[in-house]
């Protein structure tokens, strides 16, 4: 079966059974099927219990084989040890939609694991789909059902919300009742065995109940597919996520640069900003969002008005505008002139807008009317203080009344203090404004839809850039070293690969002598560098092997045995195959270009500023592979060193063309070649403007 004809089936079904139903108060059973029962469902409920007899007033079924009618979804709360065989009954009887929320599966360990395996199997086996094992269940608003065993109903909605933690869903849930935040479905993802957060991104990007999607998650199950599905879904509806496990402490370890430097969530940051998705930093942040975008049209721009009748919260506001890249928008000459009419002399009329302390309902009306005229302003933000003269709650009703008559601009209210600020907020809220109690949090949520809509416009459809290149030559390298039981490539080899995909690369050749060194390097022409050449010697120069400018044959015979030396001396037991002999490239603005394999989104591609201080000028960017023109355009332009590359100071531009040739030919050999982990080149020599580029020292681990 389609999973997303399931998931039709899980969000809009004619019958439910409850299969483990019980008339014990305070079991899940029980929890479930009255939450079921009282949401309000029209479709038939199936109470499933060997005992038979009834619950809540309702018949049961002793095995959902008695049951003559078709069950288009079944609730599944028994205990694990009973699950796979329910399951085997529920594909056999024809259901295509399953929520399991029993535990006792992966998250035990291995035993439990292999029977979420065995779930998928019966999953596929029978043409059905399952949302969880280990979950809370799912709530849908608009059907309307409550299948989940949830202390409360959420207020219908048109936010859809997903979360891996059935727990912070529960504390969400109460949260949102008390805030006056509705939902359109509410979705449990528990263990994700078979459908995870790609499927349903993809059913609420489909859903028409459903205008904005929220996500808490702790990991991805699959990296492409997550970041195909939010694509197709971005240009319809913002996707927002809160990523818990940010910390560096996940980074695995490297030997390479841009493993180090790419720590365990950074992919994660990476994938969202190229698929569009926001990434929120918190959920308080993430639902005030969704507050403002449940109730708000989308802001045409980032020019701000601000409202105010106290002059601090007013400049708080701007200096939150600025930090978040909102603008504060400059009036017209006709609403300046407007406001001079109609405000207090002493009033500014300039924005901030400052209404004085003074200021009465009807003011607040022509400055908030007023800013939503203008042409110039692309949201208002309004601020009130109470003060002796101010009427809070009158001013929060002509709040509601103007934003009616202008209901095309995101209007939002900060309205500043506690028990006499209560009621107000009712009104506010109530009327479809959002209403906060500091500016920071006002702002922050305008920006964020700002924002939405820039990543939105910027996706676009564009095409990978294909090379012709000599995938078998690098297939039969990787294959040998596999052979040989190595990880990292000989610099010959990672050189030969990187010719192989069109890389301009220094030329290099291994020697096995001091008399071979010399006739290499005559052959390549002085001046030289010879390199150690071994898989256990990443670091070279931190052992003293590598010896750069060399220019006669004596030296060239001197510096191989003196590398052979130092390396025999500093690690006694590394596989030694000899020495490189490289040209020795001309000199140019240091670069790094690497990639890292993440294990969920694929090879994270690096570019920054390279040479031996990369790790603490830390001046890199990365994308995930394969990447567009455009992305390698971006991921030059998002370092510091991409803005030295364009010409500074009369300096002439680097070859930016060749830079982004060479990231793009990265991005492909790392796409064709799954079994290369890591990559690293470190230098690359970028030179003037049409004269291209050079890889000096290339690195290639691959996967064990």
């Amino acid at each position: 079966m389609d999973r997303q004809k399931g998931i039709d089936q899980l969000f809009n079904p004619r019958s439910i059974a409850v299969i483990g139903a019980s008339a014990t108060k305070g079991k899940l059973g029980n929890d479930v099927l009255q939450n079921l029962i009282e949401s309000g469902f029209e479709g038939r409920i199936y109470p499933v219990n060997p005992s038979g007899g009834k619950i809540l007033g309702a018949n049961v079924f002793r095995s959902i084989f008695e049951i003559s009618s078709d069950v288009d979804m079944a609730v599944i709360v028994i205990p694990a040890q009973h699950v796979l065989s329910v399951v085997e009954e529920c594909g056999r009887k024809g259901v295509k939609a399953l929520v399991i929320i029993t535990a006792g599966f992966k998250e035990i360990g291995h035993e439990g694991l292999e029977a979420e395996k065995k779930l998928v199997e019966l999953a596929e086996k029978y043409g059905m789909v399952i949302q969880g094992p280990n979950c809370l269940g799912i709530i849908n608003t608009s059907a309307p059902y409550n299948a989940s065993f949830s202390a409360g109903t959420p207020r219908k909605g048109t936010i859809a919300f997903a979360s891996q933690s059935g727990a912070l869903m529960t504390g969400i849930l109460d949260w949102s009742l008390m805030e006056k935040i509705g939902f359109s479905k509410f979705v449990s993802l528990g263990n994700k065995a078979h459908l995870d957060e790609a499927d349903f991104i993809e059913a609420f990007g489909r859903d028409p109940d459903s205008t904005f999607i929220l996500l808490y998650i702790e990991s991805v199950v699959d990296g492409r597919k997550f970041m195909d599905a939010c694509r197709k879904v971005i240009p319809k509806k913002p996707i927002f996520v809160v990523k818990s496990g940010v910390s560096s402490a996940g980074a695995r370890a490297a030997s390479s640069h841009t493993g180090s430097l790419a720590g365990s969530d950074t992919a994660y940051d990476v994938a969202f900003k190229q698929c569009g998705v926001m990434r929120a930093s918190n959920m308080a942040s993430l639902f005030d969002v969704a507050a403002v975008f449940d109730d708000m049209h989308l802001p045409a721009g980032n020019r701000v008005a601000i409202v105010t009748n106290a002059g601090g919260p007013g400049i708080l506001t701007t200096d939150a505008c600025e930090v978040s890249g909102l603008e504060i928008a400059q009036l017209s000459t006709e609403t300046i002139e407007y406001l001079k009419a109609h405000l207090p002399p002493a009033a500014s009329v300039y924005n901030p807008i400052d209404a004085l302390g003074t200021a009465q309902p009807e003011d607040y009306a022509h400055c908030v009317e007023a800013s939503l005229r203008d042409e110039n302003v692309d949201a208002v933000i309004v601020l009130l203080t109470p003060q002796a003269m101010t009427k809070v709650t009158e001013t929060a009703q002509i709040l509601v009344d103007t934003r009616n008559k202008y209901p095309d601009k995101p209007l939002v209210a900060v309205f500043m203090g506690g028990n006499s600020m209560v009621y107000p907020r009712i009104v506010l809220t109530e009327g479809g404004i959002p209403v906060f109690d500091f500016p920071e949090r006002a702002v922050h949520a305008i920006a964020e839809l700002y924002h939405y809509t820039v990543n939105r416009d910027s996706l676009k459809e564009e095409s990978i850039p294909v090379f012709k290149v000599d995938k078998k030559k690098t297939a039969e390298i990787i294959k040998s070293v596999q052979k040989e039981n190595r990880r990292v490539l000989l610099g010959s080899e990672a050189h030969t690969i990187a010719e192989a995909y069109g890389i301009p690369v220094a030329r290099i050749k291994l020697a096995t002598s001091s008399e071979e060194a010399r006739h290499l390097a005559e052959e390549l022409g002085y001046p030289v560098v010879l390199k150690i050449a071994s898989p256990d010697i990443i670091h070279k120069s931190d052992i003293g092997g590598i010896r750069v400018g060399l220019e006669t044959p004596g030296q060239v015979e001197e510096a191989f045995l003196q590398i052979l030396e130092n390396a025999k001396t500093h690690m006694p037991n590394a596989m030694i195959y000899g020495v490189d002999v490289q040209e020795m490239a001309e000199k140019g603005k240091e670069l790094i270009i690497g990639c890292s394999r993440d294990v969920q989104f694929g090879p994270l591609v690096m570019f920054g500023a390279g040479g031996i201080f990369v790790n603490y000028l830390k001046d890199i960017s990365f994308k995930l592979a394969p990447m567009t023109r455009s992305d390698a355009a971006d991921l030059i332009m998002e370092t510091k060193i991409g803005s030295l590359l364009r010409g500074v100071r009369g300096e002439a531009p680097s070859d930016i063309a060749s830079i982004e040739d060479t990231i793009l030919r990265i991005s492909q050999l790392v796409t064709d070649f799954e079994e290369i982990v890591e990559l690293d080149i470190n230098p690359a020599f970028a030179y003037q403007k049409g004269k291209g580029i050079s890889a000096v020292d290339v690195k290639i681990t691959i996967e064990g």
